[in-house]
Parts: C-alpha cells; structure tokens; sequence
C-alpha cells in the first residue's frame, strides 16, 4: 500500500508540473501567433488611437509578464478569464458548449471499440487467413481517410440523399435529447469508424503476442473451450496494450473534434476553438486549450490506475 501511495504521489506531483509547462506554452504560443484581437473587434476603419484605447480596456497593453502572472494564478483559481468577443467567462463558455464534444465524444468511442475489439480479435484468432487479410487492409484504408471526407460521404447519403439524418447542427433550446442525439449519429460513426482502425490493430497484435504464450497452449491441453481460451486467458492478459490505445483514442477524440464540429455545424468545443483564433480571442484559446491538455493528462492518469486493477503484476 505504501508504494502505491507513493506512486500515486509521484504521478500527481508530475501532473501538476506539465499542467504549468502546458499552461505557459499555451500562453507564449497564443502571444507570438500574428493578428491583435482588438484590432479585429474594432473593426477596418478603427484608427490607432481606437485599437490602442480598446486594448487599454481589455487589458491587453499590460507587460506581458503581467498578464502571464494573471493567467497562472487565475488558472489555479479555477478562472481562465473573460472572452473578448463572448463577454462572458472562459468556464461558461466552455460549460456551454461541452455537450455536444462530451457525447461526441463517447459515442465515437463506442462505436470504435465495439468495431475494433471483436474484429481485432477474431483477426488474430484467424490468423492468416482471408478474414484477416480484409481486416488488415480495412483497417490500413480507415486509417487513411480523413474524418471529415467520411463525414461529407456520410451527409451526402444518409442526409441528403436518404434524409434518414439531419444535415448538420445540435437543434434548439427546445430540442429534445433525443433529437440531439440523433444530429450525433453522423459525426459519431464519422470518428468511430477511423478511430476503430488504430485499436483494431493494436488489439490483433497484443492477441498475436499472448496467443502462442506457454499458458494458452497450457489451457488449450487441459481441454478448455477456446472461447474460453480466447476471452479469458488471452485477451485478459492482452488488455494492458489495448487499454491504453483506447485512452490516447480518447484523447485524441477529445482535442481532435475540430474538424468534424466544423464539418457538422455542431456548437462543441471544437467549433468553439476555431471561432477564437479566427477573432484572436486570447482567454478562450488559452483556456479551452489548457482545458483540454488537462483532460488529455486526466486521460493518462486513469489509464495508469487502470494498470493495477486489470494486472496484478503492476500492484508488485
């Protein structure tokens, strides 16, 4: 118990750390791009003594260490300041437009992991046979097509052509969930179906290093059912692998949905980035990008305490 304490105050103490690196790179980054967001607010016929006034009002003619002392601190606070163009806080900002990234985000991961875990194991399992050469080349080809090129094919024939689907959007204030969810069936399978390429690869080849094991040939002499062999020996002891591509698929869900909200019209937190860098929105990309580095380390935090609970060998 001990070591695992410490362990657990070692990896908080390193979270702590690459949060603060994160924060500040976002901040330097967000400050050396080109382009003045009061310049953009104040419009093409604003004069210098406009833009120089607006920026005084927004705080943005302050040192530079000032204002990175202000985001530090705020950030520990829980404030990640107040949108520019939004006129509203960065947290409310973001809280407003988490659902539609949330779900989003949870149905493409199961719709990747339900695709990928059954086909990644029987493809081992048949092994160089014809059902795991199509499975090889599919999962080659899904890796190759970009999200946004499935989602337009996708809007085109179960939107456009069938109707089955709306086009694009999240519905109204009044929209039920239901409905909602329906507007994420299309971009969900978009992201499920490319993402389910990685983990069907990588469960196939934990499978192929676990399946000719002295423990499997072991199981399989003492006369066990080899679905039990499959499910209970093998992929058990194949999960550590296959945990973590599932975690980085949703890290990579979570920070990679720009695009796809784009494509959809949907008002997530992708959508909601792209709109801060067109109009230079310095608290909103600061935060939502800190916010989202925070949910990647998160992820990985949780991966590695699911180390200990699948392997009793990490508990040792």
């Amino acid at each position: 118990m001990p070591q695992i304490v410490r362990a657990l105050t070692s990896r908080l103490i390193g979270i702590i750390i690459v949060l603060f690196v994160l924060a500040t790179v976002v901040f330097v980054i967000v400050r050396v791009t080109p382009g003045d967001p009061a310049a953009v607010m104040a419009g093409a016929d604003a004069t210098a003594k406009d833009i120089a006034d607006l920026r005084a009002r927004l705080g943005l003619d302050a040192p530079l260490w000032q204002q990175y002392v202000d985001f530090i601190l705020g950030a520990m606070r829980g404030d990640l300041g107040q949108s520019i163009f939004l006129h509203m806080p960065v947290t409310a900002a973001l809280a407003q437009r988490a659902e539609p990234t949330f779900f989003l985000t949870v149905f493409s991961i199961l719709i990747a992991t339900v695709i990928a875990l059954p086909v990644g194991i029987i493809s081992a399992f048949k092994r160089g046979t014809l059902f795991d050469q199509v499975v090889v080349i599919s999962t080659m080809v899904a890796a190759s097509v970009p999200s946004f090129w499935l989602g337009l094919i996708l809007i085109q024939t179960f939107a456009v052509k069938l109707g089955w689907f709306p086009v694009s959007g999240y519905g109204g204030p009044d929209t039920s969930f239901l409905d909602r969810i329906g507007h994420l069936v299309l971009p969900a399978f978009a992201l499920g179906i490319v993402n389910s390429a990685l983990i069907t690869r990588f469960t196939r080849a934990a499978m192929l290093d676990v399946l000719g094991d002295d423990y499997i040939r072991t199981a399989r002499a003492k006369g066990a059912p080899e679905r039990r062999v499959i499910l209970k020996h093998a992929f058990r002891n194949a999960l550590i692998p296959i945990i973590t591509v599932i975690g980085v698929t949703i890290a990579l869900l979570v920070s990679g949905t720009v695009v796809t909200e784009t494509v959809f019209g949907l008002p997530g937190i992708g959508n909601l980035i792209v709109s801060a860098v067109l109009r230079r929105d310095y608290p909103v990309i600061q935060g939502t990008l800190l916010v989202v580095a925070a949910i990647y380390v998160l992820i990985n935090f949780i991966i590695d305490m699911l180390y200990i609970v699948v392997d009793p060998r990490v508990r040792l």
